[in-house]
């Protein structure tokens, strides 16, 4: 982690009170723990993954770090500031994007909607007009200008959303769900952008999603927030590990045969191998992430009549629920 601090964040607390009718005339009063003691640092420049189940504190979180929210307890800051008292200086310094809530004018055109940013933030003509170039040509945008943004699908609101939250040129960049509506192609110039403005301008970027190949493409860092509190933060290797995750090795035979022998093929081959599909000549041997393929794919080559094969990736998703699932059995 870097340790420049630029985001910091020192037992954060955000506590709701709630109240619910228990009689006719009685009202139970109860505490909820939408935060509970959250601590990290996130260096200038770092490209960091926010991820956890719904309800697990994420957008309370965020929505402390750009103010809309005031810390229960814990102490905060964004580049130095205090943001829930200082939040019209740090709205200059952050750009954010919430899933699907936009920050775009409903019944005006998507250029409007800029010109009108540009005059909030005050930012110079020629920064605007380079920045806003660099959005429309990087995001495909330029059919859509003159559109009003009641008119645009959800993908087309996303990309005119991220293009909004970078005209003033952010230091640091929340990101709630970036390609959600997206198509494959579109997704994939969407993560390249991201991957462009956070290397060429150190930009900052805090991203939760639910499209967990966002993570897996953007960041070098993922934290896993559960229930308020902080369940791991490192990298998505460590993650695996953590988690137990396993790769997926599916093997196309010539011919359906019976399940693959990996006991047989020595413990090099086998480290905790195992078939658990078979459909026809094809079948599926799932082996923890930890280990490499290559002494298995060897081995079923020399022994079998083997066709074709490839390896899956574990889906981070279910790293985390079997997490979830081993700190609930504690």
């Amino acid at each position: 982690m870097d340790g420049d601090g630029f985001i910091e964040l020192d037992g954060l607390e955000k506590v709701f009170e709630v109240r619910r009718r228990t009689g006719l005339l009685r009202r139970e009063k109860r505490e909820v723990r939408a935060v509970d003691g959250i601590s990290f640092r996130v260096g200038r420049g770092e490209m960091v993954g926010y991820i956890g189940p719904n309800g697990a504190g994420k957008s309370t979180t965020i929505k402390m770090l750009t103010g809309i929210l005031t810390p229960s307890g814990g102490r905060l800051r964004v580049a130095g500031i205090d943001p829930s008292r200082e939040r019209t200086r740090l709205a200059h310094r952050i750009g954010v994007v919430f899933g699907q809530r936009t920050t775009l004018w409903w019944d005006l055109p998507l250029i409007d909607s800029y010109r009108l940013m540009h005059r909030m933030y005050r930012v110079p003509e020629a920064r605007f007009r380079t920045n806003l170039e660099r959005c429309v040509e990087l995001l495909d945008l330029g059919d859509l200008l003159d559109v009003p943004v009641r008119q645009l699908s959800l993908g087309q609101r996303m990309r005119g959303d991220i293009a909004a939250a970078l005209l003033h040129d952010p230091e640091v960049l929340y990101l709630d769900e970036p390609t959600i509506g997206l198509d494959v192609v579109s997704k994939a110039k969407v993560r390249g952008f991201l991957r462009d403005l956070n290397a060429e301008r150190a930009t900052t970027v805090l991203l939760t999603t639910h499209d967990l190949t966002d993570i897996e493409q953007l960041c070098r860092r993922v934290m896993v927030i559960d229930h308020g509190r902080l369940l791991y933060d490192g990298d998505l290797a460590g993650l695996h590990t953590v988690g137990g995750s396993e790769r997926t090795l599916v093997v196309d035979l010539e011919r359906e045969l019976p399940p693959i022998d990996v006991e047989s093929m020595g413990p090099s081959a086998s480290a905790g191998a195992r078939v658990v599909r078979v459909e026809g000549p094809r079948q599926w041997l799932a082996f923890p992430s930890t280990e490499s393929a290559a002494p298995l794919v060897a081995r079923i080559a020399a022994a079998y009549p083997l066709v074709d094969l490839s390896v899956r990736e574990p889906d981070i998703e279910s790293v985390i629920a079997t997490m979830y699932a081993g700190r609930s059995a504690v």
